[in-house]
């Protein structure tokens, strides 16, 4: 009998096991096993290389293979500075960026196994949305950890910038994304949030997604 201990599963696991058990849905995959390195994505020679990146590729008529991108500093500060610990400056900026990573996969993959069309705005408005749920969500009921949800709300689509690469529609979309998904995420702040009626909010996010 082996008798060494499990190592602790990563942060990308752990968040794809959240969000899938926040809007219980099963991919049936395994994060970890699409994650590609820099220098994978590096031979897809793509055209922009952000820090969090989805790779698709159509692979016959039936098949599409998918790919994950996050930057590997972005990760190994995740796991020192672990979110689910304290959520602050160390970590606040790589943890969104691994949470946009995350939902890109899960939301590709369900769309892909139900042959469904997904736009590109509809997979930028939920990654934004599951941002402000996974940070909210992540803190309560404890919000000594974290910061007011306004200020939330303002560090995520406030304080933004956008890609100095974008092409017009690209930028376009970013920033219609953002806009829909500060509104949304307004509303479940004042509505549930606030009144710390978080288990109301589960089913209104569910509804959404």
């Amino acid at each position: 009998m082996n008798d060494e201990p499990r190592p602790a599963p990563s942060v990308l696991t752990r968040l794809q096991r959240g969000l899938e058990t926040l809007y219980r849905v099963d991919t049936r995959l395994q994060v970890e096993q699409f994650v590609i390195s820099e220098s994978q994505r590096n031979d897809a020679r793509t055209e922009r290389a952000p820090r969090e990146q989805v790779l698709l590729r159509q692979e016959g008529d039936d098949d599409l293979g998918l790919g994950l991108f996050v930057d590997g500093d972005a990760l190994s500060n995740l796991e020192r500075n672990d979110p689910a610990a304290r959520l602050d400056d160390d970590n606040f900026a790589d943890f969104c960026l691994a949470v946009e990573g995350v939902s890109h996969f899960i939301y590709l993959a369900l769309c892909a196994a139900e042959d469904r069309r997904v736009s590109a705005l509809e997979l930028e408005l939920q990654a934004e949305v599951d941002k402000f749920a996974c940070c909210a969500l992540l803190t309560a009921p404890d919000r000594s950890n974290a910061p007011e949800l306004p200020e939330l709300r303002r560090r995520l689509y406030d304080e933004v910038s956008f890609a100095a690469d974008l092409d017009d529609e690209e930028h376009d979309r970013y920033r219609v994304a953002n806009a829909e998904a500060r509104r949304y995420a307004r509303v479940l702040d004042h509505k549930y949030m606030a009144s710390r009626r978080v288990p109301d909010m589960l089913p209104e996010l569910r509804r959404f997604y």
